[in-house]
């Protein structure tokens, strides 16, 4: 039956129009088209409108606008909303009712552009939240799609905590609040952060409100500096200082903590205002010093690994959160003032003696130079008075040579114990610090823990030997060295030196003798134990004249000697002859005194 309706023909067809192509039965073809085109939306190039989504893909959404034609919008244009559907309602701009294939061309991009200056303001003056696409970085933040206007989203304003990563929200559609605007340069700065503080201040007052001092939380690392860790408890921040992370040294907080790690805390302080909380991490530990081991005592020998160094001393950590410190006078025998960087480095690993320890003060000091023998325990025997030994010059000081044989054994050769001919003013004239110096052992000092020694020792006195060349009155060639004021320095013979004053350097034509003057020079004065030899030039020649006018004198005198005896020879002449004369008239006398008695 039904067969039969569908196949029986239409009554008052009218073949003649359908072969003239006139289709519409009981009306015109122009009144049709008239009818159409009342039942359509009446749209105007330039124009923007509203437009709803009935069909969408990768690539293109179509949207019809109630006219002849739907309109084709690439779906870059909607990057900012990835949630359109179909059915949607979006503004749509006319381009142009038709191109040259007839078509409607759209563009959503230039509808939003055309309107997103009062929507913009809008939205500030509302509060209003809005979404925009993140189109790429720049500097100190983000550009941002919105509406169409590229705005400013700053790095800050992303997010509460900071953001290490920006590259992560290229390309992503998030809500924003306006903040500011620029009516001048158009300029527009929005931000994402705003949004989410106010959920936050109001569990950021929750959570404020219930902080205790001792009070153990869970939070996350949100940022790590060089003098601790801030820790986000929920919106509220507290730090962790350095010296809080561990009970052992920490040189960064890197080593204890990484980024978004989650961990317990402790509150330990905060301020009235709970705007600052000091967080604890090593205080849930118990201390390291509570697990020494009871059995440790003073003499026992420890091994630990240099954490901390100082010009005093060492701190050696023995166990995580022990430490004890090897003063730098427990490191060697040595009794010199020296650095404990000179023995050890951070990082080294040691071996030490434990010398005290305070478990209730937590403390201990410890020594390495225990480790050997103390050496000034055997001196007498190891370096005995006349033993001979190599030294190291350590230091100088006017009056000596400073030296070190071993580590701990130190000894002082005197200025005058250098040289047996060498007038030495210092130290330094003879050697050099760093030098390798032979020394005899003149004197132990065990209570000092000091050896008096001696360079010049070690060959024999050439004062023995000087004392029979350079004897009183013997004549020797000098080389003038140095000019003093009270005198003049002479090089003699054998590499010794003598002394002459001012009155001694004069030559025999009145002049002064000078520098690297070449003479002959008279010892005036020789002096053994003092080792002294004083000397003339012009000694030599006032003796020649000395010598000289004496020998004439002598001449002169055994002159007149002669004259004076010849003299005395003449008269005893005489008076002998006038003696005997006498004698014979006086023997003739008596002979007639005598004939006359008779």
């Amino acid at each position: 039956m039904e067969e039969e309706v569908k196949n029986s023909p239409v009554e008052n067809f009218d073949w003649d129009a359908y072969e003239n192509g006139e289709v519409f039965t009981g009306k015109s073809r122009e009144e049709l088209v008239e009818t159409y085109d009342q039942s359509l939306n009446t749209v105007k190039d330039k124009e923007v409108i509203e437009g709803t989504v009935i069909s969408m893909n990768k690539r293109e959404v179509v949207v019809n606008i109630g006219y002849k034609s739907d309109g084709v919008i690439s779906m870059n244009e909607f990057r900012y909303n990835p949630d359109l559907k179909v059915g949607d309602t979006v503004e749509v701009y006319i381009e142009s009712q038709e191109d040259k294939k007839g078509q409607l061309v759209l563009s959503h991009k230039k509808a939003r552009t055309t309107r997103s200056w009062d929507r913009v303001n809008a939205a500030l003056e509302n509060d209003e939240i809005i979404k925009g696409f993140i189109k790429c970085r720049t500097k100190g933040g983000m550009i941002v799609d919105v509406f169409g206007i590229e705005a400013f989203l700053p790095g800050s304003q992303i997010d509460v905590k900071p953001i290490r990563d920006y590259d992560v929200f290229v390309g992503k559609t998030m809500e924003f609040k306006v903040v500011k605007i620029n009516q001048e340069f158009k300029n527009v700065v929005v931000s994402h952060k705003a949004l989410i503080e106010a959920e936050l201040e109001q569990q950021k007052k929750d959570i404020i409100a219930k902080l205790e001092k001792g009070q153990v939380l869970e939070g996350t690392v949100k940022n790590i500096t060089s003098y601790g860790v801030f820790i986000d408890l929920g919106g509220v921040d507290g730090l962790i200082h350095i010296t809080d992370l561990s009970w052992g040294r920490v040189s960064h907080p890197e080593e204890v903590v990484s980024l978004d790690q989650k961990l317990n805390v402790v509150i330990l302080d905060f301020d009235d205002e709970k705007k600052r909380i000091a967080l604890g991490l090593k205080q849930l530990m118990p201390h390291p010093w509570n697990a020494l081991s009871e059995d440790l005592k003073v003499g026992d020998k420890v091994t630990g690994k240099v954490v901390v160094m100082a010009d005093y001393g060492a701190f050696i950590e023995i166990a995580p959160g022990v430490e004890g410190l090897i003063h730098v006078s427990e490191m060697s025998w040595s009794q010199h003032l020296r650095s404990a960087q000179d023995f050890m480095k951070v990082g080294d690993e040691v071996e030490a003696v434990v010398l005290t320890l305070d478990r209730e003060e937590r403390k201990m000091s410890l020594g390495i130079k225990q480790l050997k023998p103390d050496p000034w325990e055997n001196i007498e025997t190891k370096y005995a008075v006349g033993s001979r030994h190599m030294a190291k010059v350590r230091n100088f000081t006017n009056f000596g040579v400073f030296v070190e044989i071993e580590e701990g054994v130190d000894g002082l050769i005197h200025i005058s114990d250098l040289s047996w001919t060498k007038k030495i003013k210092h130290p330094s004239e003879f050697t050099q610090i760093g030098a390798e110096i032979e020394v005899q052992v003149l004197e132990i000092d065990k209570e000092n823990r000091r050896l008096s020694l001696g360079h010049k020792q070690l060959e024999e006195n050439p004062w023995d030997v000087f004392e029979t060349v350079f004897t009183v009155d013997s004549v020797h060639e000098g080389t003038i060295i140095e000019m003093l004021d009270k005198g003049a320095v002479i090089a003699l013979p054998y590499g010794v030196e003598g002394f002459a004053t001012p009155k001694h350097l004069v030559k025999e034509d009145g002049t002064q003798a000078q520098v690297e003057e070449k003479l002959q020079f008279k010892v005036i004065e020789f002096n053994k134990d003092a080792k002294r030899i004083i000397l003339s030039h012009s000694r030599i020649f006032e003796d020649e004249a000395k010598a000289e006018a004496k020998k004439e004198a002598a001449a002169k005198k055994a002159a007149k000697k002669a004259a004076k005896a010849e003299e005395s020879v003449t008269i005893n002449n005489n008076v002998e002859k006038t003696t005997l004369g006498d004698i014979e008239e006086l023997a003739a006398l008596k002979e007639k005194l005598e004939s006359g008695e008779n």
